[in-house]
């Protein structure tokens, strides 16, 4: 599925990846490929990927590698919407 990250800053990160992880008000929970569509406001915690992504130029050290293809970045709100097999991701 697509994937991004957007910050007041810039867009730090797009691409395909197959499983996103977000910290919601009512807990931790993963969106797969072809998952149906939600927003959902998000709490401070870590947003977890994997995949192939493409990082912002100078932004690369906000992301923590967990393997090859495993990334996490902790943000302290936002929210996510899931349409149509992409991933938005408006945090702070």
């Amino acid at each position: 599925m697509k994937f991004e990250i957007v910050t007041p800053e810039a867009s730090l990160v797009t691409g395909e990846v197959s499983v996103v992880t977000l910290p919601g008000v009512n807990g931790e929970f993963q969106l797969l490929n072809n998952h149906a569509p939600v927003v959902s406001l998000l709490m401070p915690g870590s947003v977890k990927f994997e995949g192939e992504v493409t990082f912002a130029e100078g932004f690369e050290d906000k992301f923590t590698k967990e393997n090859n293809s495993k990334w996490s970045l902790p943000i302290s709100s936002g929210t996510m919407e899931m349409k149509d097999n992409k991933v938005i991701i408006l945090a702070d």
